[in-house]
């Protein structure tokens, strides 16, 4: 299933190289800038959510291992725990990186990642472009819709997605352009409730050892030591995991490169922003409390950094370099 966009890629690639030959090499081909309303996908203010199988039994289970690992922590480690001053420091924690975990998975879930609005590529919208000589879209033949660049379609959710990274089944839905930070936020609170989960284990070990096992918890020796067990299990498996995600999440977001775009070593052809700059197109403007928050939304192509990028975009274009800066406005394969 990985062959096709492959395979189209290079087709796009074949065709601007006959666009330039058509040209005469005279001048690089055109692109026409657009507005990001227009790519905005037109269900971005209703509910988001893909009708997958696989994704939402992936999900359930998500949630599931957090309600375990939530009855673990307060119903054998905490509640019979002799200082009240560590259950309550301990469970305050871990409820609150568990709340804002669940919270960011229903917001990467939930939210339209950057679909590009479905069946827009038709020959009249074309023809209202009045495009000049030269000029040229392009068009997904999978949903026939008009193709930004950066954009891939996802199989899973039968539409092209703005910088699509991957397609996650935990969260069963694409992570994009609007739903990175989410996605960043749930790796991030999985590790650390997975990291705490493991620290408070091994001292509820310890303690037992000491003193008399009957008295560590509410339930028998040996169902607390098979809870335990296979609490550690959960949280050393994840702890890895997630925490292996949110680093090439981070990758990515720094360099300004998709998990799509390494993967198939494709040609930078968008502006170069400083690190900075890409971390506040993901989270938002400048660093705050607000950037660790799942409520918090990023308001995308609002922000000054991004104006003034668009104004050297426009510049270089006049300036005969539409290759490198204005691939970012259309991809569109006719």
């Amino acid at each position: 299933m990985m062959k096709s966009p492959v395979h189209r890629c290079r087709d796009v690639e074949h065709g601007r190289g006959e666009s330039r030959a058509g040209s005469n090499g005279l001048q690089p081909e055109q692109r026409i800038p657009i507005s990001k309303d227009f790519i905005t996908s037109s269900s971005s203010s209703a509910m988001w959510f893909i009708r997958d199988t696989c994704g939402i039994v992936c999900s359930i289970i998500t949630w599931l291992l957090v309600f375990y690992a939530e009855f673990v922590v307060l119903f054998v480690m905490l509640v019979p725990a002799k200082n009240l001053t560590y259950s309550i420091v301990n469970g305050t924690l871990f409820n609150t990186l568990a709340f804002l975990a669940l919270a960011s998975h229903l917001r990467a879930m939930c939210t339209d990642p950057g679909a590009v609005p479905k069946g827009n590529a038709t020959k009249e919208y074309i023809e209202s472009l009045q495009l000049k000589p030269g000029q040229v879209v392009y068009k997904c033949p999978k949903c026939c819709s008009i193709k930004p660049d950066r954009a891939h379609h996802c199989s899973v959710c039968k539409r092209c997605i703005r910088k699509m990274d991957h397609h996650c089944p935990w969260v069963n839905n694409c992570v994009g352009e609007n739903n990175q930070k989410y996605f960043v936020l749930f790796t991030m609170y999985i590790a650390l409730i997975s990291l705490h989960a493991l620290v408070m284990v091994v001292f509820h070990f310890l303690n037992c050892f000491e003193d008399d096992w009957t008295k560590c918890s509410s339930f028998s020796p040996p169902a607390t030591v098979i809870l335990l067990i296979l609490l550690c299990f959960e949280g050393l498996l994840f702890l890895i995991f997630t925490s292996v995600m949110f680093g090439t999440q981070m990758h990515s977001i720094c360099t300004d490169e998709t998990g799509i775009e390494q993967l198939k070593k494709e040609e930078r052809r968008w502006a170069k922003k400083t690190k900075r700059m890409n971390m506040r197109a993901v989270f938002g403007h400048q660093f705050s409390l607000l950037w660790l928050s799942p409520f918090s939304t990023p308001d995308h192509g609002n922000r000054t950094s991004e104006g003034r990028d668009r104004k050297v975009g426009q510049s270089a274009m006049l300036g005969g370099h539409a290759d490198c800066i204005w691939r970012t406005s259309l991809s569109v394969l006719v």
